[in-house]
């Protein structure tokens, strides 16, 4: 072979060689081209899954979200911009999750005497780490209801807080401006006061609230002298305060045109109080204290004078006469021509004045009867709450 024919073979097999390489080159690029589409088609649903864990899990460390297990299964709940870290309502909110309050609601067989109001109210002023947020008045009942709240410190000592001191001056003021013998209304009653009851808000434990309730109760039985029943969370057997109040009579009117009126039938009670002497003062009568969860009074109103019937609509919307569950309920005059059904909602998140409402307008039309709207006899406890902090930032 000349030089000639081996250059020009030479120059055949580079020819060759460089086209074996630009199609090896052109396959790799096609397969890659076409693995890499592939891959993102059938990868896409994992880099998604991938994609929004990560981006879920910085969020959740920018606050943006916060994760809660479920089933086994990590989620991630939206935080409102206005609830981020550092925002003021998110400020609110942890400082409304470390705020302890103790609220008490005191009774008081009185509404017509604005004078005996008048002294209650100044002795709760003497104190003031302690407000009244709410006064509730019913000439017709001829009673009144005041909510008292404090702060509760996380270790409080029972013998010594400010709302018990409170609550203890206008108990003390209410027997020397009050004289059960001379009180007529139709609200049944037991006492010049009633019925005190402690409830925890915010995030306050019941325990520590039950404590005020039994120091209260001691030193009103001690001091004043007067029988004092304990019940719920303040009563070592967690008795119920209808329970207190059938045993004493309470539900059945002691006068004409169902009303109460005067002090408690004997003197010697059937029950041995808790605390305070086992004979009764007439002038005073006896005292309930209790410490539970929330509970709303919701009254509905019946255009009707027939007790009789409406007794029947109180009793069908009770729990115990086979009603509305966590519902006490009974059947009192109002004035001349309205007789109401007032309840006592113990699980009021579970079953509200609306539920109540409905049921209450559903029974009197079965009994040919109207209602009115009925009516909550308290602030909610978000409104307590909230007026108990503006007066607490005005003090």
């Amino acid at each position: 072979m000349d030089l000639h024919n081996k250059s020009n073979n030479s120059n055949s097999i580079e020819v060759i060689f460089d086209t074996s390489l630009n199609l090896e080159q052109t396959h790799l690029k096609e397969g890659y081209d076409e693995g890499y589409t592939h891959g993102l088609a059938t990868r896409k649903e994992e880099a998604k899954d991938v994609g929004l864990k990560h981006g879920f899990e910085t969020g959740e460390e920018l606050g943006f979200y916060k994760a809660v297990s479920m089933s086994g299964t990590r989620l991630f709940i939206s935080i409102r911009p206005g609830c981020r870290p550092g925002s003021k309502r998110a400020a609110k909110r942890r400082k409304m999750s470390k705020l302890m309050l103790a609220c008490c609601k005191v009774y008081i067989s009185e509404s017509r005497n604005k004078a005996a109001l008048e002294s209650i109210e100044q002795a709760a002023k003497l104190f003031s780490e302690a407000a009244i947020v709410n006064k509730f008045e019913d000439v017709t009942y001829n009673r009144v209801g005041y909510t008292v709240v404090s702060k509760l410190a996380p270790k409080p000592s029972s013998n010594s807080h400010p709302l018990k001191s409170t609550v203890f001056a206008m108990v003390k003021a209410a027997f020397e401006n009050i004289d059960l013998d001379m009180h007529s209304g139709s609200h049944p009653r037991l006492g010049v006061v009633d019925h005190i009851c402690f409830h925890p808000l915010a995030s306050a434990p019941l325990d520590q609230v039950a404590e005020i309730a039994k120091s209260l109760a001691g030193d009103i039985g001690s001091d004043l002298q007067v029988p004092t029943f304990l019940y719920g969370a303040a009563h070592e057997e967690g008795r119920t305060l209808d329970s207190i109040r059938r045993n004493l009579g309470y539900f059945k009117p002691n006068s004409a045109g169902n009303q109460w009126a005067g002090g408690l039938n004997s003197e010697s009670l059937l029950v041995k109080p808790d605390r305070g002497p086992d004979q009764v003062t007439q002038s005073k009568g006896v005292i309930v204290i209790g410490s539970t969860r929330w509970v709303d009074n919701y009254n509905v109103p019946v255009f009707s004078t027939n007790i009789a019937a409406v007794r029947r609509i109180a009793k069908r919307v009770s729990e115990r006469g086979g009603g509305l569950a966590s519902v006490q309920a009974m059947a009192l005059t109002h004035g001349e021509v309205i007789t109401e059904v007032a309840c006592n909602l113990l699980e009021p998140s579970k079953i509200g004045g609306d539920k109540v409402q409905l049921e209450v307008k559903k029974l009197a039309g079965e009994e040919g009867m109207a209602v009115g709207k009925g009516y909550y006899t308290d602030l909610s406890q978000k409104e307590i709450i909230e007026r108990y902090m503006k007066l607490n930032s005005l003090a």
